[in-house]
């Protein structure tokens, strides 16, 4: 296997996801019990260096048995997003990206703060054969909306992972997802400061039967999720943005590359916190 961007193990960030008596009705209000009682995330870090962020970003998660909740705080003195349309390439606003680790694929989710959701579900090359459980009309390549990661096109990436190129479904919405977004301030005004925003997502179990064949969900207490979570960050003076965002997660990745499941952070599911 090659390792080449395989960080060491114990930069691998581990967090602890417990469950929540109750659903959460997902409004982007963090202010719930529920996430003023979970446990917030380390600040995030830069992608490549692992050295602290300048704005700080935190996130946490809980889960029930219908749903993995995921939240952001994200520290921002000048909240702004121009992107509206569902599946605009939203990395190219200020975003916050959630990757969750699949068999033989990923999915990728990003978000800004108009709430304007963007998702993609990478399925390996390799494994998606005549015969295979993706060799279905939901991942027929000649029908659906299909870019490739890693390709001629990717150099940034081709040739740096071991399992090569991957197919990615542009189309793919997961099932039952919902989201929020809450601004402290006022959106898009440079002449006020603001706070920053939060983000609330729900991402139902049910959607995980396509991640994965061989486990079951709900989770039980002990087990894992491979998951990872991004802030990306577009600086602008005069008017004038930068090209290239700066990155920010949970756990760095040694290079400016979101794409590597092999860096994607522990999820250790637990039963509820036991109140004194």
């Amino acid at each position: 296997m090659d390792t080449t961007y395989r960080i060491a193990e114990d930069r691998i960030v581990h967090y602890t996801c417990h469950k929540t008596p109750e659903p959460l009705c997902i409004d982007g209000n963090l202010d719930k019990p529920a996430w003023k009682s979970a446990e917030k995330s380390r600040a995030f870090v830069d992608l490549v260096s692992g050295e602290p962020g300048f704005l700080e970003t935190r996130m946490a998660s809980l889960w029930d048995a219908e749903n993995l909740y995921i939240a952001f705080w994200i520290a921002e003195p000048f909240v702004r997003a121009s992107l509206t349309e569902r599946d605009s390439f939203i990395w190219f606003d200020n975003d916050i990206e959630v990757f969750l680790d699949g068999e033989d694929c990923y999915y990728e989710f990003e978000i800004n703060a108009l709430n304007t959701v963007y998702e993609v579900l990478f399925i390996y090359q390799d494994a998606l054969k005549r015969g295979s459980r993706f060799d279905t009309p939901e991942f027929d390549v000649y029908t659906r909306n299909v870019d490739v990661l890693s390709g001629f096109q990717d150099g940034a990436r081709f040739g740096k992972h071991h399992r090569g190129k991957r197919w990615a479904f542009m189309d793919y919405d997961f099932p039952g997802l919902k989201t929020a977004v809450k601004v402290d301030g006022t959106l898009n005004d440079p002449f006020q400061r603001d706070r920053g925003w939060t983000v609330e997502i729900a991402f139902p179990w049910k959607g995980m039967k396509t991640l994965y064949s061989r486990r079951s969900f709900p989770p039980v207490p002990g087990e894992t999720l491979r998951a990872a979570f991004f802030r990306f960050e577009h600086l602008s003076y005069h008017g004038k943005t930068q090209d290239e965002g700066i990155g920010w997660a949970l756990n760095e990745h040694g290079v400016y590359d979101s794409h590597i499941p092999e860096n994607f952070s522990y999820l250790h599911f637990a039963e509820s916190p036991k109140t004194p």
